[in-house]
């Protein structure tokens, strides 16, 4: 019974070791490939991209009154190429397509652009309207003609959910790396206990520092 418990100990060891290393190599790699795909699109942030400078921004559109959480972070003028980075990015995004839109979000502006004697119950709240009848008729296509400021939503939106997928993923690869580095130990632990013997003998440990401790008598 002893034998197949120092056994299994050392297939454990084995085992934790082995995941851990595979899970730092994987979450490394997670990193890289984050980062290298971040590089290839080549942003970089706008000179506005600063806490002190959106604020003032914020202030002279009229629209610090609707609760924005304003970002702390800077990537002024920096290249995105992490996922921290890509993060703070779309939070100014945001701010900059709600800076666009008067302080509205996408659910509260109409699909259309609405003509200039639209009565006021057609009007959505951030405006544009949703009735194709009240609609600018776009003479290219002779289609209502769509709402500039939703469309800048959709694609602020667009971009944001893309790097904020950076982010995550950029989380989700140092998390794997931690949680290698824990099996790593765990697996090294092990093997520490089955060296010293503490799993064929759990009294080996103790008896062991017991003789080294000074005035100890020498068992026959």
């Amino acid at each position: 019974m002893k034998k197949a418990l120092e056994i299994g100990g050392v297939l454990a060891s084995v085992a934790l070791i082995a995941f851990g290393i595979a899970a730092i190599v994987m979450g490394i790699d997670g990193v890289d490939t984050v980062e290298e795909n971040l590089a290839q699109e080549r942003i970089v942030g706008t000179p506005d991209m600063t806490p002190a400078v959106i604020q003032e921004e914020v202030r002279e559109a009229e629209i610090a009154d609707i609760g924005l959480d304003l970002p702390d972070c800077d990537v002024a003028d920096e290249e995105i190429d992490t996922g921290s980075d890509a993060r703070c990015f779309a939070e100014y995004l945001r701010i900059h397509a709600l800076e666009a839109t008067g302080g509205f979000a996408y659910a509260q502006m109409g699909r259309f652009e609405a003509k200039p004697d639209t009565p006021q119950s057609e009007l959505a709240e951030g405006g544009g309207t949703d009735n194709e009848q009240f609609a600018v008729v776009d003479e290219e296509s002779g289609f209502p003609a769509a709402n500039d400021a939703r469309d800048i939503w959709v694609t602020e939106t667009a971009l944001s959910t893309a790097l904020n997928a950076s982010y995550m993923a950029d989380r989700i690869s140092v998390f794997g790396i931690v949680v290698g580095i824990a099996l790593l130990l765990t697996g090294i632990g092990f093997g520490v206990l089955v060296a010293t013997g503490a799993i064929r003998d759990p009294h080996a440990i103790l008896r062991r520092r017991r003789r080294s401790e000074p005035g100890t008598p020498a068992s026959g």
